[in-house]
């Protein structure tokens, strides 16, 4: 049922756009020259060219909504720092694509970025998007942080689990589960800092642990971490079926060097390569503003 209501949009997605484009062209013909209609003839042209791709999503989670957790490696504060602008790239471009985030959980740096974050990010097919990005990210920069100018090599880690709905069940017995409350730590008011309203839920079985605290009170918390484990668990029982299959998505590796699955180089030049389809961007700057599409797409196109 799924995969036949994954098709029925599709289809009608494509059929809106055929509709729209009638009504441009006719636009058009009358008002060559309006703004207005030049504007959404090119928001159709992105539309459509976004289109070609919906026949790459496959997966029965594609179509939904991302976790997108982000973790630094060893090496401290330059660790930390990649680790932040890992964040800000890929909440630029969800931003590109139309789709909000939520920051669930975030963990700042002792002296600069932050330890790690967790972000829910909302939209068609962001998990579709996201989930071939799940590895370790490679820096290598000069150093703001080296007063010789050292250049420095720096790793963090991305792990994506989808956002699934109430249509899909996963049963969770109450005793697998061990649930602690601990005070909040980020940003959010002195309310956060004052009461045990963080919530970190552990599935025994699995050891699987998920933490939220950026809701308002504890109650709010703990419906986000079960949302989250729900979700993390459905992606655990993909990925079991698909080794059985001898069809396993790469698995994140430890973050440490050689076990990459993207580098990006910022001197002594200018390179952004993805090691497993040889893809590459020289500028890094766009990259890291969230010009991410060309990498996903190619390992979507890959299957």
């Amino acid at each position: 049922m799924q995969k036949k209501s994954s098709k029925e949009k599709a289809l009608s997605e494509l059929r809106a756009m055929e509709s729209e484009y009638a009504n441009l062209r006719d636009l058009y013909e009358i008002a060559p020259d309006d703004a207005d209609v030049v504007a959404a003839i090119e928001n159709l042209a992105d539309t459509a060219h976004r289109a070609k791709f919906i026949t790459l999503f496959k997966d029965p989670a594609d179509n939904n909504g991302a976790f997108l957790f982000i973790q630094a490696g060893a090496g401290g504060t330059e660790a930390q720092d990649w680790a932040q602008m890992l964040s800000r790239m890929y909440a630029r471009w969800a931003e590109r694509h139309g789709f909000s985030t939520e920051v669930i959980e975030e963990h700042e740096g002792d002296t600069a970025g932050i330890k790690n974050i967790t972000y829910r990010i909302s939209g068609e097919r962001a998990y579709g998007w996201l989930k071939n990005e799940i590895g370790v990210h490679r820096l290598v920069r000069i150093s703001p942080f080296n007063a010789n100018g050292k250049r420095q090599t720096s790793f963090a880690s991305v792990d994506v689990w989808p956002d699934i709905d109430d249509t899909i069940e996963i049963e969770i017995n109450d005793k697998d589960l061990r649930i602690d409350t601990y005070r909040s730590s980020g940003a959010g008011g002195q309310h956060v800092n004052k009461t045990d309203s963080a919530v970190r839920i552990t599935h025994l079985p699995t050891n699987t642990v998920v933490t939220c605290q950026n809701e308002r009170s504890q109650i709010q918390n703990k419906e986000m971490a079960m949302k989250m484990l729900r979700s993390r668990l459905y992606e655990l029982e993909l990925q079991k079926r698909a080794e059985e299959e001898n069809a396993a998505k790469a698995a994140q590796k430890k973050i440490e060097w050689g076990s990459q699955i993207r580098n990006y180089v910022l001197y002594p030049y200018q390179l952004v390569k993805d090691v497993r389809t040889g893809v590459e961007k020289t500028d890094s700057d766009a990259v890291l503003d969230g010009d991410l599409d060309e990498f996903m797409l190619s390992l979507l196109q890959r299957g």
